[in-house]
């Protein structure tokens, strides 16, 4: 960067070490006293107290940390999309995203990425997660985003972003639903699941697992191969559906679904990228870097 004095500093206040900065930054100790020292001339303070062996920021070390760091996750970035634009800036990736990740989560990230980036062709597949796994080990794509729990033999998995699944109405017509139910109530409701395969189905399996409760004693009214068929269904129903919040977020600002909360039972999970063993290409790896930029700046949790 084109302060050293910045680098330097940031490295002795995490390390709060003069010596371990110096290793890290493979320059002497006295060359890491003589950057401080700068600095602090610069700004007319003390950065750092000095009491026997150790060292503690000041409060002008801790405003000064809050800037470094920030200045540095800019260089940073800086450097990812010049060097994404310069060695890697063409080509092409072969994603394959589940349902629910396809419709509700790329889109932005996609329609940003392909913005940013116009020399790289990206082509999307989509099905359940067992779909996706299986074009995977058949090489017919270069990487998926799967939502499931269980994991496929010779693949690798990596989280990147948490879900949850909402049990949700149509708001109207179903007052007298209330909005809180036990685990054991749904086992009477009409329900509206994915089908067998989907990564959505398996979390509702485990989820009910850990209260008893098996899918076979639940009364489901329709299996449906997506999202968007259950929610249109149930605009047409007064049957209850379980889905990703990241589906229906639109629509229960408007009023046109509600949550009805389960007693003790929550049905978290986490989206995965999932890749061949050693598989992912660079650019592989700088579109998955970019999907997690993006959700941090969403303020989505990982």
């Amino acid at each position: 960067m084109s302060d050293f004095r910045l680098k330097v500093f940031y490295s002795v206040a995490r390390n709060q070490s003069f010596t371990r900065a110096a290793k890290e930054l493979f320059v002497s100790q006295p060359a890491i006293t003589k950057h401080i020292n700068e600095l602090e001339r610069q700004y007319s303070v003390r950065l750092f107290d000095r009491t026997g062996g150790k060292i503690m920021l000041t409060d002008a070390g801790r405003l000064l940390l809050e800037h470094c760091s920030r200045i540095l996750d800019e260089y940073n970035r800086m450097e990812y999309d010049m060097g994404l634009l310069n060695a890697r800036g063409s080509g092409h990736i072969s994603i394959g995203a589940s349902t629910t990740i396809a419709q509700y989560v790329l889109p932005q990230i996609l329609a940003e990425f392909t913005e940013r980036y116009p020399k790289i062709e990206v082509s999307l597949a989509n099905g359940n997660s067992r779909d996706i796994e299986n074009a995977l080990l058949n090489h017919e794509i270069d990487f998926g985003m799967v939502e499931g729990i269980t994991h496929a033999a010779g693949l690798q998995y990596e989280p990147f972003l948490e879900d949850e699944l909402v049990t949700i109405v149509k708001a109207a017509g179903n007052e007298s639903l209330p909005e809180e139910l036990t685990p054991h109530d749904l086992c009477r409701l009409p329900l509206v699941l994915r089908e067998q395969g989907s990564g959505t189905l398996e979390v509702i399996e485990t989820g009910l697992e850990r209260h008893g409760i098996k899918l076979s004693e639940l009364n489901v009214r329709i299996r449906l191969g997506s999202t968007e068929a259950i929610k249109a269904f149930l605009r047409h129903s007064r049957s209850v559906g379980i889905v990703s919040v990241f589906s229906v977020r639109e629509e229960l600002a408007r009023g046109v679904f509600r949550v009805i909360d389960i007693t003790g039972l929550s049905f978290i999970r986490h989206f995965s990228f999932v890749a061949s063993a050693g598989k992912d290409s660079p650019l592989t790896e700088k579109f998955k870097d970019f999907t997690r930029r993006s959700i941090i700046t969403a303020g989505y949790r990982v």
